[in-house]
């Protein structure tokens, strides 16, 4: 489950005690943008608050299928904390990448498998993301509750 030698970046998350709270607080921080100009734009911003991956991590083998656009994801751990490392060339997937960490990496895997992405329907992102961009989060979840089940079985 770990990349390489390479040293991991340093990781923002978990920023809330649970999932359940970091949903609540991306939804929160989201109702204060009034259109979703707005929200794309704090997006990007989020996406510009993930750290770097080392360059060794930016090879095919950490590459997320299903997306347009290039990930990188990396997963570290074990069956009781999992961490997710993450980047895209693109501004708005990055900031996808950004709260899907922020409710997931940092967590247990049986924590992982019990939160359903609630933030995504709170926030209205369904609506608003292109068919491209959905299937490329579609691939981003599966790929970190696909990760939790595997740590959980080979504990």
């Amino acid at each position: 489950m770990s990349a390489s030698a390479a040293q991991a970046p340093a990781s923002p998350f978990p920023m809330e005690a649970t999932p359940a709270e970091a949903q609540a607080a991306i939804a929160e921080e989201f109702s204060f943008f009034g259109d979703w100009t707005e929200r794309y734009q704090y997006l990007i911003d989020l996406g510009r608050k993930l750290p770097d991956l080392p360059e060794e991590w930016k090879t095919e083998t950490h590459r997320l299928t299903g997306c347009q656009s290039k990930v990188w994801i990396v997963a570290q751990g074990n069956a009781e904390r999992l961490d997710f490392h993450a980047i895209s060339d693109s501004s708005i997937v990055s900031g996808l990448i950004f709260l899907a960490l922020r409710v997931f990496s940092g967590r247990s895997p049986e924590a992982i498998l019990t939160t359903a992405p609630d933030y995504i329907e709170a926030i209205g992102l369904a609506k608003h993301l292109s068919p491209t961009r959905s299937n490329g989060l579609a691939s981003l979840l599966a790929f970190i509750k696909d990760t939790a089940r595997a740590a959980r079985s080979a504990s």
